[in-house]
């Protein structure tokens, strides 16, 4: 059951990286976030 919650929690880790990277950097801004915390954010959504 673990590692269905792990594997589960590093797909969704690994999209919103994916979905904020996507964004410019004029759309990041909006939403407080710089390129560089982006994977920062990722792992607090998880």
């Amino acid at each position: 059951m673990n590692l269905i919650r792990s594997y589960k929690n590093w797909r969704r880790y690994n999209q919103t990286v994916r979905e904020l990277s996507r964004l410019n950097n004029r759309e990041l801004d909006d939403l407080g976030i710089s390129r560089a915390d982006i994977e920062r954010v990722a792992r607090a959504a998880v």
